[in-house]
């Protein structure tokens, strides 16, 4: 399981939310879309790391831009470099 959290610019308001958090969703290996408004975080959980290039096409066909910086948050039992401990 990888929870990545992706930074959205443009989101103004809870349909923002609803098509960003729609649009993500579809992509596939994605099992929960979380979406705050406040920050622009749009944290994503799925089966495997996913590849940026999807989840910007998403973001943007959702009529929103990707930006910032990605974070990787580790899951129980694995880590976020693969090496069995981060750094």
């Amino acid at each position: 399981m990888t929870v990545t959290t992706y930074q959205v610019e443009g989101m103004t308001c809870g349909h923002c939310v609803s098509s960003v958090t729609a649009e993500v969703g579809k992509v596939a290996g994605v099992s929960e879309v979380e979406v705050d408004l406040t920050s622009g975080a749009v944290t994503v959980t799925s089966a495997a790391p996913l590849d940026r290039e999807l989840v910007e096409a998403a973001v943007t066909e959702a009529g929103y831009e990707l930006a910032g910086k990605v974070e990787l948050l580790p899951q129980a039992g694995g880590s976020c470099c693969g090496t069995g401990g981060c750094h």
